[in-house]
């Protein structure tokens, strides 16, 4: 069973993984007006990854047996002048959830709840593998500059990443995962 802060702390981080979800189909949409396709189909492949990461925490309350309390959800900045300035506010933004988990995290060591730190471990590592993403494409659109032949090529290459997380939930995210239902 989970404590009550341990429960307050996961439903508000329900909430910062569907902010990130509502930043990245903003930030598909700026890419979609700068003309950038493949940048704009890029964030909404990291839309659903964020989604599917709120989904897994909300249904882990509930196998827990905690009523989810959803919080309204802040309006996310719009006005994006390149593709460089939405990398450089995603990785500015994943490394402010990569405290909070971390915070998340040290509740559940306080509260010495072993289930809630080994479920906290997948977010964990994944929030290793997004900054490394996002310090990746800052470091080639640097490379880049404003060539616009290489915004293009690098456009095509973003356009060719597909959504791999379930995005069907109504089975529950488990079963999705797995592929059932």
């Amino acid at each position: 069973m989970l404590s009550d802060k341990v429960a307050n702390a996961l439903n508000q981080h329900i909430n910062a993984e569907m902010y990130s979800a509502y930043l990245y189909m903003s930030m598909s949409n700026a890419a979609n007006d700068l003309g950038l396709k493949g940048f704009a189909s890029w964030f909404m492949v990291q839309f659903h990854e964020e989604m599917m990461h709120g989904m897994k925490m909300y249904e882990y309350l509930q196998r827990q047996g905690v009523s989810v309390k959803l919080l309204a959800i802040q309006q996310p900045p719009h006005d994006f002048s390149s593709a460089l300035e939405m990398f450089e506010k995603t990785l500015e933004h994943e490394q402010k959830v990569t405290g909070l988990l971390n915070n998340l995290m040290e509740i559940a060591k306080e509260e010495k709840d072993n289930a809630t730190q080994i479920f906290l471990n997948w977010y964990i590592t994944e929030q290793v593998e997004e900054e490394e993403n996002d310090n990746d494409m800052i470091q080639q659109l640097k490379l880049i500059k404003d060539d616009i032949r290489g915004v293009l090529l690098l456009d095509r290459e973003l356009a060719q990443r597909a959504v791999t997380v379930p995005t069907d939930y109504s089975k529950g995210i488990e079963s999705a995962m797995k592929g059932e239902g």
